[in-house]
């Protein structure tokens, strides 16, 4: 499969100058990046996302998952171990080990970023998720020892499935992940915080500009984002005067549990952005699983197509009769749901918890910094409603900012086309009764001087040919290579509006 010209042009393989259609998308993006107020993000785990997402204008990274560094094949291993260590101790020497691997990435991220702000979540998952599956542990074991297989093999199997029992739980997703791991654990966090903030010291001595933004994964309560903000700050604080580096830096949360929305307001007396993961927040507003809710998602967005008595969907809507229990319909029924929420926002039930969520966190903090960072940030209706919301920025995959950025355009457009409008009517409908009244009291005038105008000659004022109002000339628009958007004033207007949210 051959990559689009734009793909090529973005990976550095086609000149830009020599590619039309490059030059077409760069030059609508362009048109748009002139209206949108909202910035685009994207989310990136390793380096070659970083610089995919900057080659199609991405302003920073609003999501880096620090766990997708550990699945690489030459840490898995150490990760491994030091999930299996049985004390802290054991643990922190295996953290040793991952901490300059870490924080290489994290100096890859700031390079290919070139000031933008990355947002780089702590690890988040259940630590399950770096061992084998129990049952395969299971079944192999079961195999080593039916064989008579290597003793030292099967010891280390035992322990693998021990370490693996012992951490089993009947919803992993709710259970120990997210901040309740760095709380738990906290040699965790403070290994990944000092790798984020060497880094960002080493690449500023570098002569670079670094933003980095620490964010705090899965905090339902305000005492946990305190414990975790605590524990950044110590270990940000060790690291600056080691390197003698003094940084400017945020630390905030993923609002991705209704309860972190409810009260925002509190969890923002320590919070300097909030970025919603909307995948997770859709997940427990709707207590919908991502993972196993398409078959029923799809049954409630296709129900009308179905028969209402054995749900079928081989139907002969001419005659309105089931082919299959041979029913007559009278009528058709009402979809459950209009659209999947987790590809299209869901805005009457988790748009309220971010409505709320904003209200609340600004007036704890009224520059609080807001995002969203999950998939929705790449939907065009999405985008639209984030615009709504008064949010800073999307982040979405970089393959998606495209489509981000011209989606915030149309949504800036829209509002201000909804504003024109009303102001035009508003206009219209204040206009009526001025000019009935200015018509009523150049009638009376007229009628008073009627008699002493009558004998006088009539003369054209000097002035009267200006008394109509000018003929504006048509605004035309240049297309080509050099081709700019018509609306010029309306562009400073949203750049405006631009700079105050920013």
């Amino acid at each position: 499969m051959v990559d689009s010209e734009v793909v090529q042009v973005i990976q550095g393989k086609i000149d830009p100058k020599q590619s039309e259609k490059y030059q077409y998308f760069s030059t609508i993006l362009k048109w748009s990046d002139a209206f949108r107020v909202l910035r685009v993000r994207a989310n990136a785990d390793v380096p070659d996302q970083a610089q995919i997402a900057r080659g199609f204008g991405a302003e920073g990274i609003g999501l880096c998952r620090t766990e997708h560094m550990f699945f690489a094949e030459d840490r898995v291993p150490i990760m491994q171990q030091m999930i299996l260590a049985s004390s802290r101790e054991d643990r922190e020497r295996y953290l040793e080990q991952l901490l300059p691997l870490q924080k290489q990435d994290f100096i890859g991220l700031y390079k290919e970023m070139k000031g933008f702000p990355v947002t780089i979540r702590l690890l988040d998952p259940p630590l399950h998720e770096f061992l084998p599956k129990r049952e395969q542990l299971q079944v192999e074991l079961a195999k080593l020892e039916l064989t008579n297989g290597d003793p030292q093999v099967i010891q280390e199997k035992q322990r693998f499935l021990d370490r693996v029992e012992e951490l089993h739980e009947f919803n992993p997703m709710l259970g120990l992940r997210g901040c309740r791991l760095g709380i738990t654990m906290p040699e965790i966090t403070r290994m990944q915080v000092q790798a984020i903030f060497e880094a960002a010291c080493e690449v500023v001595g570098q002569g670079m500009k670094v933003v980095p933004e620490i964010m705090i994964p899965l905090v339902g309560m305000a005492t946990e984002m305190k414990a975790q903000k605590e524990l950044i700050q110590e270990v940000a604080k060790h690291v600056m005067a080691t390197y003698g580096v003094k940084l400017t830096y945020l630390v905030g949360t993923m609002i991705e549990l209704p309860r972190a929305a409810v009260t925002a307001g509190r969890i923002a007396e320590e919070a300097e952005f909030f970025s919603f993961g909307t995948n997770d927040l859709t997940q427990t507003t709707y207590g919908f699983s991502r993972d196993d809710a398409g078959p029923f998602i799809s049954f409630y967005m296709g129900r009308q197509d179905r028969c209402p008595n054995c749900q079928r969907s081989n139907v002969d809507w001419k005659k309105m009769v089931c082919r299959m229990c041979k029913t007559t319909i009278d009528k058709k029924a009402e979809n459950i749901l209009d659209a999947d929420p987790f590809a299209v926002l869901d805005r009457e039930g988790v748009g309220a918890m971010m409505k709320w969520a904003i209200q609340e966190g600004r007036k704890t903090r009224p520059g609080i910094k807001l995002g969203i960072c999950g998939e929705h940030g790449g939907e065009s209706n999405s985008v639209m409603f984030c615009h709504e919301l008064g949010l800073n920025y999307v982040s979405c995959s970089p393959y998606r900012v495209p489509i981000a950025r011209l989606a915030a355009a149309q949504a800036a457009l829209a509002i201000l086309e909804k504003e024109s409008g009303q102001r035009t009517t508003s206009a219209r409908g204040s206009a009526k009764p001025k000019t009935a009244a200015k018509s009523k009291t150049q009638s009376t005038q007229k009628t008073k001087t009627k008699s002493k105008t009558k004998s006088q000659p009539a003369t054209k004022s000097r002035g009267a040919a200006s008394s109509q109002p000018a003929r504006k000339k048509p605004v035309t628009t240049k297309i080509g290579k050099n081709a700019k958007p018509a609306a010029t004033v309306t562009t400073r207007k949203t750049t405006n509006v631009s700079k105050r949210r920013r």
